[in-house]
């Protein structure tokens, strides 16, 4: 499976954006799908995951309320859509799927990853 993820882009400080995740197959409806970001000298963080039939969500306690999760299994896309930014939300933003339908935190469980896309938040 591979991931493509777009979206990104410098925006002002509560702007919104909305990333995206394409996937190269169909077998991606049956994973879980999630998003982590990646701050320059830091650790690659879980932001979200949804499970592979959308009916379950999890989301990192910095975003709850602010960002939504969702995905279009007919698109074989995924989606990340960031109400509310601040400059704390810089970093590099990966997809990620997992097989098992795992939407925990834990990025090791995580099989495939897109290349990422920066998001910069100017304050």
């Amino acid at each position: 499976v591979q991931l493509q993820a777009s979206g990104g882009g410098l925006v002002q400080a509560g702007d919104s954006l909305r990333l995206s995740c394409a996937a190269s197959e169909r077998t991606v409806r049956v994973y879980a799908l999630g998003w982590f970001r990646q701050a320059p000298g830091k650790e690659r963080d879980f932001v979200a995951a949804i499970s592979w039939g959308a009916g379950a969500r999890n989301y990192a306690d910095s975003v709850k309320d602010r960002f939504t999760i969702s995905r279009d299994n007919a698109k074989n896309t995924l989606y990340l859509q960031m109400n509310s930014l601040k400059p704390e939300d810089t970093a590099m933003y990966y997809c990620a799927a997992a097989s098992g339908n795992y939407y925990g935190t834990d990025r090791s469980r995580y099989n495939y990853w897109g290349q990422g896309t920066q998001v910069t938040v100017s304050s």
